[in-house]
C-alpha cells in the first residue's frame, strides 16, 4: 500500500471509531480552570483573562467533584488544570494534593512566571506529571506579546526550574501568528538546547482577543510554511508538533503530529468553567449551545451522560457546505473551539489552504 493509501485507512477506522464514540463516549480529560486571573496579558488569550478577573469555585466544591469523578468514572481521566494562571488560584497546592491523594493523575498549563526552585518543588511532591508552558517568541516578542517586562526571563527560568527537578513531562508551546513565524529557526535553537519533552506549534486563531488583531491571523502561506518547518524538524532530536487541532489533509495528517485529527470535545474531553459551568474543551466559545449544565445546581456525572449531544453530533451536519465536502467523514466539521455557533460554519478550515 503506497504512504497515502495507508492514511486514508487509518483514517476511515478512526472515523468509525468515532462513530462509536458518541454513542459510548469515555472521559479521559477533565478540565478545571481555576481561575481567570494571570500575572501576563496576552494580546491573543482566547480566555480574555487578566488581573482582576474571578477565581474558581471554592476548594471543597472542587473536591467533592472529584469524589464524585472518582466514584463514578474512577480514576483514569487525567485532571488538568488551567486559567489564567492557576498558581494564581488561592488553594491551588491543597487542591492538586487532593487530587493525587484520590489517585488521579495531573497536569496543568502554565505562563511558567511563577515557578521560582520551590515551587518546582512543591509540584513534584504534591504529583505533578506534566505541564505545558507557553513561549511565544525570542525575548522582545514574548515580552511584548505577553504584557509583561521579563516574561521570557521568568518563563525560561521557570522552564529550567521544572527540567532540574528530572520528573515531569514538559512540552513547550508556541502561538504562531504572522509576525512571530519568522523567530522559529531561532527558537528551534533554543529549545534544542533544553531537556525538554516536546515543542508544539499552533496558529493564532480568531478567538478571544486574537478576533480584534486580523493582521497576526496566518496566510495560507503561512500555514504551509509551519507545515514544512514541522517536517523538517521532525527529524532532529526534538520532537516538533502541530498542534491536536484541525484536519489537516492527507498531505499533512500524522506528519506533523503522531496521530490523525479527531477533536475529543465531549468524548474524551470535559470541562469545568470558572463559574462552574460544564463544557468539553475549555477553548470552545461560551454560549448557550455549549454550556451544558453547572455543577453547582447539577450532577457532573449526569451531566456527562445525559447531555453533551451538541459534541456527539458531527459538526459537518450542521452546515451544507461542510456535509457535502469529500473529506467530511474524515475532518467532521474540525475543531469544536473554531466553530463559529452563530452562523454554524468553521472559523478555521484548511481545504483550500493545505489540501
Amino acid at each position: 500500500m503506497t504512504r497515502e493509501e495507508i492514511k486514508i485507512r487509518n483514517l476511515d477506522t478512526l472515523a468509525d471509531y468515532q462513530k462509536k464514540l458518541r454513542k459510548e463516549p469515555i472521559l479521559k480529560q477533565l478540565f478545571l480552570e481555576l481561575t481567570l486571573k494571570c500575572n501576563e496579558h496576552c494580546f491573543h488569550c482566547g480566555s480574555s483573562c487578566g488581573g482582576n478577573l474571578p477565581d474558581g469555585l471554592p476548594v471543597e466544591k472542587y473536591k467533592s467533584l472529584l469524589d464524585e469523578v472518582k466514584e463514578n468514572f474512577g480514576t483514569k481521566a487525567l485532571i488538568a488544570v488551567t486559567g489564567g494562571e492557576p498558581l494564581l488560584y488561592p488553594d491551588f497546592f491543597e487542591l492538586m494534593e487532593y487530587t493525587q491523594e484520590l489517585g488521579f493523575k495531573w497536569g496543568m498549563t502554565s505562563n511558567g512566571t511563577l515557578i521560582t526552585k520551590e515551587v518546582a518543588h512543591h509540584l513534584k511532591e504534591a504529583g505533578m506529571k506534566s505541564i505545558s508552558l507557553s513561549i511565544d517568541g525570542l525575548p522582545e516578542t514574548h515580552d511584548r506579546y505577553r504584557g509583561l517586562k521579563d516574561a521570557y526571563k521568568l518563563g525560561m527560568e521557570g522552564i529550567q526550574n521544572l527540567i532540574d527537578e528530572d520528573c515531569f513531562n514538559i512540552m513547550v508551546t508556541t502561538v504562531v501568528n504572522h509576525e512571530n513565524i519568522d523567530e522559529l529557526d531561532a527558537l528551534f535553537d533554543v529549545f534544542d538546547g533544553m531537556d525538554i519533552n516536546e515543542w508544539r506549534l499552533t496558529g493564532i486563531e480568531p478567538i478571544g482577543r486574537a478576533e480584534k488583531v486580523p493582521d497576526m491571523l496566518l496566510s495560507a502561506d503561512d500555514n504551509r510554511r509551519i507545515m514544512e518547518f514541522i517536517k523538517e524538524k521532525r527529524e532532529k532530536r526534538i520532537p516538533v508538533t502541530y498542534s491536536c487541532t484541525h484536519f489537516l489533509g492527507l498531505e499533512y495528517e500524522a506528519e506533523v503530529r503522531d496521530w490523525y485529527f479527531l477533536c475529543n470535545a465531549g468524548i474524551y474531553v470535559a470541562g469545568i468553567l470558572v463559574n462552574g459551568d460544564v463544557t468539553a474543551c475549555i477553548d470552545i466559545p461560551r454560549n448557550e449551545k455549549t454550556i451544558q449544565g453547572n455543577i453547582n445546581s447539577e450532577s457532573f456525572t449526569k451531566l456527562w451522560k445525559e447531555r453533551f449531544e451538541i459534541y456527539r453530533t458531527p459538526l459537518s451536519e450542521r452546515n451544507e457546505k461542510c456535509a457535502a465536502c469529500p473529506e467530511a467523514k474524515w475532518c467532521r466539521g474540525d475543531a469544536y473551539h473554531s466553530w463559529d455557533y452563530e452562523n454554524e460554519k468553521p472559523k478555521v478550515c484548511f481545504k483550500g489552504v493545505l489540501f
